[in-house]
């Protein structure tokens, strides 16, 4: 009695390791313990099978939502979605790059003669389709040149070397209009590969328009001639050939405070505060008098005129060390106006990464960049498509600049590029080049709004002592009248800033904390009640793997159960006698001493036979041979000991 409760208690103490004896009871433990909510209606109404029928179907039900939840969380969260914020800030910052130029480009010496052919065959050209004599009124012959110096050293330049094509003249096509359905007159010129074959037509609904394109394009074959870097900082032309006055905050502009360079098409330029470094040009305060105030000259020369039908000067307002692209960007101030131009700063930061395609500064762009400054976008869409126009033309455009190795474009030596560029440059505006795969956007970038007010300056009244006043300024001539020259004034309208950043809509935490909100919305339950669900399922791993041992090793236990057994019998040695199988002689040597004689066969093998000289026994003791001996039962020793 005290052993069996000894045993009971010994089963009351839990072990180290436990589990249990059958699913339903594992189920049952988890149901009852659980921290989620309605389990325990599973195994608290079993007597009502109706109850439990319908807790089941609403448990799982409320785990179909909980995941399709998930699954549409996750499918959110794997699309990266992207978020903009919006904050104000407010602090002293630098005041943006400037460039200023005066479109009117220079006319270099050494192509100076094919300019002059240029424009009578604009005249020529004009003549045809207008029937206007624009000698008198359009060209001046009499401009003074400009000679670049040391140029012996460019190589085999020579001003006989290049002609003028004759096979891109100006043409009127008639063309149907497909919206109105009417015949209309288009000017253009006929461009072709190079067998002479797959023309098409570069035509303009605007015959201005489509002078000026064609000027451009042999105006390009005529520059293509110069070095490719053209060294004109000792050139003649000062900044106060251009700019009269130039002050910044109240204070006047230093020469450090500007660089010079000549665009082909925009003549002189002009870029102040190009790097952003001088604590000079730092934005302390609001308002016009805090601003840069230039007054510009805004004649037109007419050097090239038909490069561009604007008089005035040419604004760019841009961040620093970043190129100016003044043919898509900028804006023109007129001549004998007064302009002034408020700007507002906006920043954009953009992810990157999954959640978009941004670079930080362009060193994991596969485009190899053929500008110096800081990544733009402008930048690396003009070097893709160059890089393409080399390796697809076998030149390079001229307003972009040359990868190692190429050359720009001329017809003398490329008589298609001409159908090759056009066709290319198509392709790019119409997004079919990989340019705009290629080139992602900055990941973080400054904007500048503005908002521009005009007046007329100088005033009627104040024009003869505002002449008298610049007249001591250098190149101006104080009898011009008051359209020759325009006063700008750029400031920062307030010192906030906007600035856009782009947030994931789905992060991390913001993910966790969903799938937090809906379990709690489904279960009532928390994150350990998923580690009890993660046990739950561990514990019927390892009943399972139990439960398939046990199985195996009964299986083995019942086939050996299953073998012949031996018949119960005593196997005192007293009783026994070793005799030797059928065949074989005994050695009487060996004879135990209790009347058992032992016998060895040729194997080896002990043989026990009684001492009677029977040797088959009765069917009731059969020979029982073990470990080697025959064991017979002696009746004869078993009488003697009976008596």
């Amino acid at each position: 009695m005290e052993q069996e409760v000894a045993r009971e208690e010994e089963e009351r103490k839990e072990g180290l390791i436990e589990f249990y004896d059958s699913f339903k009871d594992m189920f049952e433990f988890f149901c009852k313990n659980t921290t989620i909510h309605g389990t325990i209606r599973l195994v608290c109404s079993d007597s009502n099978k109706m109850k439990t029928a319908f807790w089941t179907l609403l448990l799982l039900a409320s785990f179909g939502m909980l995941y399709w939840q998930f699954a549409l969380m996750f499918s959110q969260y794997w699309a990266y979605p992207v978020v903009l914020t919006m904050s104000i800030d407010s602090e002293p910052k630098m005041f943006p790059a400037i460039t200023i130029c005066n479109l009117d480009p220079y006319r270099f010496e050494l192509v100076s003669e094919h300019l002059v052919q240029l424009d009578r065959m604009a005249e020529e050209s004009i003549a045809f389709l207008y029937g206007i004599n624009t000698t008198a009124s359009l060209f001046h012959m009499n401009e003074k040149n400009i000679h670049m110096r040391d140029l012996s050293s460019t190589g085999n330049l020579s001003r006989s070397s290049f002609k003028l094509s004759q096979n891109f003249s100006l043409l009127r096509t008639p063309e149907l209009n497909n919206k109105t359905g009417k015949r209309q007159s288009r000017v253009g010129f006929k461009l072709c590969n190079a067998t002479g074959g797959n023309c098409f037509y570069k035509t303009y609904s605007s015959g201005m328009d489509a002078i000026l394109e064609w000027y451009r394009f042999h105006y390009m074959n005529i520059m293509s001639q110069l070095p490719v870097i053209i060294n004109i900082s000792d050139h003649e032309e000062q900044i106060e050939d251009m700019v009269y006055s130039c002050q910044y905050d109240g204070e006047p502009c230093r020469p450090s405070d500007y660089v010079h360079f000549h665009h082909p098409v925009f003549g002189s330029c002009y870029t102040f505060n190009s790097k952003g470094t001088d604590s000079f040009w730092t934005a302390t305060k609001p308002g016009i008098p805090y601003g840069l105030s230039l007054i510009l000259r805004a004649e037109q020369k007419d050097h090239i005129p038909l490069l561009s039908t604007v008089a005035g000067v040419k604004v760019m307002i841009h961040n620093h060390n970043q190129t100016p692209f003044l043919e898509h960007e900028g804006f023109d101030i007129r001549p004998g106006i007064a302009t002034t131009i408020g700007i507002q700063q906006d920043e954009v930061n953009r992810l990157g990464g999954n959640y978009g395609k941004c670079t930080t500064d362009g060193s994991d762009v596969n485009v190899k960049l053929l500008y110096n400054n800081s990544y733009t976008l402008q930048a690396c869409l003009h070097s893709c498509f160059q890089h393409i126009m080399v390796r697809k033309c076998g030149c390079g455009y001229y307003y972009y600049p040359l990868p190692p190795g190429a050359e720009y474009c001329n017809y003398n030596k490329q008589p298609a590029w001409g159908h090759c560029f056009y066709q290319l440059y198509n392709r790019l505006r119409n997004h079919h080049l990989n340019c705009f795969d290629q080139c992602p956007k900055p990941c973080r970038e400054s904007l500048y709004k503005v908002s521009a007010g005009t007046a007329k300056w100088p005033s009627a009244k104040s024009q003869d002592w505002v002449r008298q006043a610049l007249r001591h300024q250098n190149g101006y001539n104080s009898t011009s009248n008051r359209k020759d020259i325009a006063k700008v004034t750029i400031f920062y309208k307030q010192l906030y800033y906007q600035s856009v950043n782009e947030s994931p809509l789905l992060s991390d935490n913001l993910l966790l904390s969903s799938m937090g909100s809906q379990w709690s919305l489904w279960f009532g339950s928390s994150v350990l009640s998923v580690v009890e669900m993660l046990e739950l399922l561990i514990d019927t791993l390892v009943l399972s793997l139990l439960f398939c041992y046990q199985k195996v090793w009964s299986r083995k236990t019942l086939e050996v159960a299953h073998t012949p057994s031996v018949p119960n019998m005593s196997l005192t040695l007293e009783n026994y006698r070793v005799v030797q199988e059928a065949g074989k002689r005994a050695d009487p040597a060996h004879t135990h001493p209790s009347g058992v004689t032992i016998a060895m066969d040729s194997n080896s093998d002990l043989h026990l036979h009684p001492l009677s000289s029977k040797v088959e026994m009765p069917e009731s003791h059969p020979d029982v041979v073990f470990n080697g001996f025959r064991y017979m039962k002696d009746s004869s020793l078993e009488t003697e000991l009976n008596h």
